[in-house]
């Protein structure tokens, strides 16, 4: 593993790490602990639909199930929150594992499995809405415990320090995904699955791989969900707007791009508030700025913020040698 390309991570993460120390009021530090759980939950979705090809409707079926297993092993069962997060997050994982399995397996791809994953998400959500044990509409808060050992804490930054560090860990896995054999089989895959299968790339077992990664991922941002806000209901983890911001992000900051999921984020939540400072609190406008914004991302910036970056040039030809004229 070189360091010179994961150099670029560790300059971003610092950076990020000392906001909270610039920032005291609530509102700030509010907005950049959900900015890095969206932030989270866009890297899931972007291993799958940006590396894989596989675009996904209903990634708030994964982030919900995640929210809702921390939430009951904690309330129901009783037992502690660092062990409900292992078993939420593989509970996210099998539920991904689940729905590609079924999808793949019977050949769906493109719109067609886009819809599937969003049909997963409205019955997850409709099975959580009228169960008695979920709370049904009316949700569940979570017991006041605070303590590390609750995985709850007075001082608001230590939430935003555990988020990031759960980001930061995003970004080392896609970029060495990235530089990785399972990497290059998710772009042949992506380009052209036909011809991957002649290649001899096992089709079905690298897209399961890549669904069961990106729900794990997007698992881990419902689980930093609720034990920061302590509420969780159907609407809230199951609803579109959850899977329509992680989409989002990914494709305003840069479709199959490291830290795409990261830049989209942080630009669509700053334009939400600042659609919210100048309008007020219109039910639903950050709604519709999402739709224009994705209009406007999909017809004149396919490519995401971060193709307006200047690149590093590439390298220069040698240069010709000069024949001597001979005499």
């Amino acid at each position: 593993m070189k360091i010179k390309h994961y150099l670029s991570i560790f300059i971003v993460v610092a950076l990020l790490a000392v906001a909270p120390l610039l920032a005291n009021s609530n509102v700030v530090l509010n907005f950049l602990i959900y900015t890095l759980i969206v932030t989270l939950g866009a890297q899931g979705w972007n291993l799958l639909g940006g590396m894989a090809g596989q675009n996904s409707f209903g990634h708030a079926a994964f982030f919900g199930t995640g929210a809702y297993v921390i939430s009951l092993w904690q309330i129901n069962l009783g037992l502690d929150a660092w062990t409900g997060f292992v078993v939420a997050v593989a509970a996210g994982a099998l539920v991904g594992w689940i729905v590609g399995f079924l999808s793949f397996r019977a050949g769906l791809r493109g719109s067609y499995f886009a819809l599937v994953t969003l049909a997963f998400a409205e019955v997850l959500r409709v099975l959580a809405n009228s169960a008695a044990f979920t709370g049904g509409a009316a949700g569940r808060l979570l017991p006041i415990n605070l303590g590390i050992e609750h995985f709850q804490f007075a001082d608001r930054r230590h939430y935003y320090w555990v988020a990031l560090a759960m980001v930061a860990a995003g970004l080392l896995l896609m970029r060495w995904i990235s530089l990785s054999r399972f990497g290059a089989r998710l772009v042949a895959v992506r380009e052209n699955e036909d011809a991957a299968r002649a290649l001899g790339i096992d089709v079905l077992r690298t897209k399961l791989g890549a669904i069961t990664i990106s729900a794990a991922m997007t698992a881990t941002a419902g689980c930093l969900y609720v034990q920061y806000f302590l509420y969780i209901d159907p609407v809230l983890v199951f609803g579109p707007k959850i899977s329509i911001e992680v989409l989002l992000a990914s494709m305003v900051g840069g479709l199959g791009t490291v830290f795409g999921p990261l830049v989209g984020t942080f630009a669509l939540h700053l334009l939400g508030e600042g659609a919210k400072f100048f309008t007020g609190e219109i039910p639903g406008i950050d709604l519709a700025i999402y739709g224009c914004v994705l209009i406007g991302a999909v017809c004149f910036l396919p490519q995401g913020l971060l193709s307006l970056l200047p690149r590093r040039s590439a390298r220069k030809p040698a240069a010709e040698p000069v024949l001597e004229k001979q005499s």
